[in-house]
């Protein structure tokens, strides 16, 4: 794979295969490039353009510096298509038109290439042309008019969602071609918006409208189809229930001491809960003052009632869950860090072996020398191509 892509999306996406043992050449600009690199809660790991947000997608990829804007960097980029099986990229639409290296112009030389464009928008339609950034898209998709309550929306997502989706949903469509391909033979042009991934990732609340012409409506941690179902406080800590069921409810009242609320005509039933769930989850909080939120999680999942505590992110890292399942993968002292590194790897396991990067994310063009040594280039063409700024 050639992975042309910046920041998120497009790095996230190839980061999901290259996990899942592609070869993921990171072709970068000369001097700077993924912009990620210089981006994170590290000023001195930005310096050495290794920033944090750099290293969460970018572990397992080789890294080759070439200008595209030269001609001699463009015939280095025609080699390596043709020992590609992908290439993604994040550009606007019709920059590598520009540059003579769009999709029909690389089927030239890799005649089953597949070929992924991730934008903000698509390669058509009127916002085409438009920069797309995560809140952006967040924004113009719905997403934000849903988060919060009716006090705090429309709120962001606390992380890039829509990059975040947009990357997924390109894996995804780059594993499917790929598999058709080797039934048919045939390349593919995948056009990835993220502004209608994100939508065709809002299931419920899209199609309540669509289906049942209700717009959704900002319910901050209550959960529209049940009650009670949403945050709730404790003696320490939040907790989320999802009594979503009758059953559930009726165990979660005996389990609080409050039997009581089961014959209340408020909340005997499901559609009333759900109208009443303001007065109900009052009730059940001076019940869940008696207890911690992990106390009470504990005692709810034990008999079958939905419950977990709200943790932050350094909580949820040193759960015992995700550090038995080993997510977290680390690399020490990786070179261009000169530290222990830590990431993310894929939230799915194998059989037959677990998803993870091979390697620590590259050093910008580490991997450069070596890769034009592979595609045929001397020492001698390649010394005169960095000293033409080439490479």
């Amino acid at each position: 794979m050639l992975d042309l892509t910046n920041v998120l999306a497009g790095p996230f996406c190839c980061y999901q295969l290259a996990q899942l043992g592609a070869e993921v050449l990171k072709v970068e600009v000369p001097g700077s490039g993924d912009l990620a690199r210089q981006l994170g809660a590290d000023p001195e790991l930005n310096s050495k353009l290794m920033g944090a947000s750099f290293l969460a997608q970018n572990a397992g990829k080789r890294s080759i510096t070439v200008n595209l804007k030269h001609a001699d960097g463009k015939a280095i980029f025609r080699k390596l298509v043709t020992t590609a099986d992908v290439v993604v990229e994040n550009f606007r639409p019709r920059v590598m038109e520009r540059l003579g290296l769009g999709y029909k112009e690389l089927q030239t030389s890799k005649g089953d290439l597949i070929y992924c464009a991730i934008s903000g928008f698509g390669q058509d339609g009127p916002l085409k042309d438009n920069p797309a950034y995560d809140q952006i898209v967040q924004g113009l998709s719905g997403v934000m008019s849903i988060t919060g309550d009716r006090h705090s929306a429309p709120l962001r997502v606390g992380y890039p969602i829509a990059d975040t989706i947009g990357g997924v949903t390109a894996a995804f469509a780059i594993a499917a071609a790929l598999f058709r391909r080797a039934r048919s033979g045939a390349g593919e042009f995948i056009d990835v918006s993220m502004l209608e991934a994100t939508i065709a990732s809002m299931g419920w609340a899209v199609s309540n409208w669509l289906i049942a012409g209700m717009a959704p409506q900002p319910m901050g941690n209550e959960n529209m189809t049940a009650s009670p179902s949403g945050t709730f406080s404790t003696r320490d800590g939040l907790l989320n229930i999802a009594a979503n069921e009758q059953n559930q409810f009726v165990t979660l009242c005996g389990l609080t001491g409050r039997q009581d609320l089961i014959a209340d005509p408020r909340f005997a039933q499901r559609e009333e809960r759900k109208h009443y769930r303001q007065e109900l989850k009052r009730e059940i909080e001076k019940a869940l003052a008696a207890k911690s939120a992990r106390e009470w999680s504990d005692i709810f999942n034990r008999n079958g009632v939905p419950a977990g505590e709200v943790l932050s992110i350094p909580e949820v890292l040193k759960h015992r869950q995700v550090v038995e399942r080993g997510l977290v993968k680390r690399f020490p002292a990786a070179t261009g860090a000169d530290r222990e590194l830590a990431m993310v790897r894929s939230g799915f396991r194998l059989a037959s072996g677990d998803p993870a990067p091979a390697a620590p994310p590259p050093t910008l063009g580490a991997d450069t020398e070596a890769i034009l040594l592979e595609l045929g280039y001397d020492r001698e063409s390649i010394a005169q191509l960095r000293s033409s700024q080439v490479i």
